[in-house]
């Protein structure tokens, strides 16, 4: 059973519940979207399995009791294997996040604060590890192009793809659009990733 603290919407602590019950009651509880950079300014978006579109390089919720950096390094380890100090994440933004949706016939009230922290990369191709049930792999991108690809909602931009074949991790260069990336209906790309690629090049520049 997975247990999540919940909050009022100023952030103040009011106890805790299951997953389950948090999300039919729109309780206000915590996210952590975990974002990897390279100081040649690449970015990491993660493949997820879902719908193998592009997204944050590691996301979930934060656990009853852990803390925000707890949080993240668990979801880097858990989604694509990589074993990180997490102390010296940089935070990029806090974002209230409010979707009511229907899923299998019960209705969802998400009332998440997505804590959006990007952290340095200084590993290697093999040490990647992907949940396979989560994640496809990993696609690394320059934020600049990334960042202009989103601004001008056209064209395609030069792209890593890392994915495991026959237990070993292969890279492949290829050209990605804006559709390869995961947007939710009333999102647009650009507002959605913004923040985090102007982090990275301002950090990596």
């Amino acid at each position: 059973m997975e247990y999540l603290d919940y909050y009022d919407e100023d952030g103040n602590y009011l106890g805790y519940k299951t997953r389950d019950e948090v999300h039919k009651e729109g309780l206000w509880h915590n996210t952590i979207h975990c974002w990897l950079y390279e100081m040649d300014g690449s970015v990491y978006f993660q493949i997820r399995s879902s719908s193998h579109k592009f997204y944050t390089t590691a996301s979930g919720h934060v656990l009853k009791g852990e803390t925000i950096e707890e949080a993240f390094r668990r979801e880097i380890n858990e989604e694509i294997g990589l074993d990180i100090d997490s102390s010296d994440a940089t935070l990029v933004d806090i974002v209230p996040w409010r979707m009511n949706k229907m899923k299998n016939g019960t209705l969802i009230k998400d009332r998440a604060k997505a804590n959006v922290y990007i952290d340095l990369f200084e590993g290697d191709l093999d040490s990647f590890k992907f949940d396979p049930n989560e994640v496809l792999g990993v696609v690394k991108v320059k934020a600049k192009d990334a960042l202009n690809l989103f601004k001008n909602d056209k064209g395609e931009i030069e792209a890593e793809i890392i994915t495991t074949k026959d237990n070993k991790n292969v890279k492949e260069s290829k050209l990605v659009s804006i559709d390869d990336f995961l947007v939710q209906k009333h999102e647009n790309a650009y507002d959605k990733y913004k923040d985090v690629l102007s982090k990275v090049i301002e950090i990596t520049k």
